[in-house]
């Protein structure tokens, strides 16, 4: 009986090893989908048109060299392309009357340098 368990122990790692359907992802497996992950955020970023710095704010959990290179290949695509950013549908609003209730929003107010000038 000890001549067959010993061959077994030895060999039931050898055999597992090599099996891709345990579900078991490896190391590089992992890193490789992080960074498409990655990737992927940051051409979505750059195609809506939002800056490399709010793309970091917005998604910290995933890899900044990541998102900077997906970032960096849309925009060459784009600019090679000669493709514009889509414009926004919905827009925010800043105004005290479309603030929830409750909030502190400041109202903007135009600096005097913005202001049209006027001939006299």
């Amino acid at each position: 009986m000890r001549r067959l368990i010993l061959p077994l122990l030895i060999a039931s790692p050898l055999l597992l090893a090599g099996c891709d359907m345990l579900g078991i992802e490896s190391a590089s497996q992992i890193a490789a989908h992080r960074e498409a992950e990655g990737k992927a955020v940051g051409g979505a970023c750059r195609y809506s048109g939002r800056a490399i710095e709010d793309c970091f704010a917005q998604n910290r959990k995933v890899d900044k060299a990541a998102i900077f290179a997906g970032w960096r290949e849309m925009n060459d695509y784009m600019r090679d392309n000669k493709i514009d950013s889509p414009s926004s549908t919905t827009t925010a609003s800043t105004s005290p009357a479309d603030a929830a209730p409750g909030s502190a929003a400041p109202a903007a107010k135009p600096a005097a340098k913005d202001a049209p000038k006027t001939r006299s």
